[in-house]
């Protein structure tokens, strides 16, 4: 192969065509590969950065739905509590009320057996004065006799 004038010529239009990409073409592609570079890179960070976040936000969850879990537990245990001194206080009440209640009962007996008691002593009264007239075969004058029969029933 011949070293001729086109060849020469071909080789200078391609210096001349490298030195211009180096010097027009070439500084504006580095600089866009640069900036894509430094955008990958700084994606890459923001993702590490967010997986950090991520994972530290997951244990701060899980951090206060343990703490909310145990408060949660104090509040019921306190609310099981409560329950029991209010169905406690409500026995006492219901003893005292029972109590109460049996006392009044107990109150309206004695009353009923003492005015049951007064009716028979003056009924027991009423048939013995009956059967005294009949055995006498007169009449006892009851206001003349009224304290023998005082007596009598005091007696009964």
């Amino acid at each position: 192969m011949d070293i001729n004038a086109t060849l020469i010529g071909q080789a200078i239009a391609f210096i001349i065509f490298v030195l211009f990409c180096m010097k027009y073409v070439w500084p504006p592609l580095i600089n866009a590969i640069e900036e894509r570079q430094k955008k990958i890179a700084d994606g890459l960070a923001s993702a590490d950065r967010a997986a950090k976040d991520l994972e530290l936000a997951q244990a701060k969850a899980a951090d206060t739905i343990k703490e909310a879990k145990a408060q949660a537990s104090v509040l019921i245990e306190q609310a099981n509590k409560r329950k029991a001194q209010i169905i406690e206080e409500a026995q006492a009440e219901a003893q005292a009320e029972k109590a109460k209640i049996v006392a009044s009962g107990h109150a309206e007996v004695d009353a009923e057996r003492v005015r049951v008691r007064e009716d028979l002593r003056k009924q027991v009264s009423a048939l013995a004065i009956a059967g005294a007239e009949k055995i006498l075969e007169r009449s006892i004058d009851e206001a003349a006799h009224r304290d023998i029969l005082d007596k009598i029933v005091a007696d009964i």
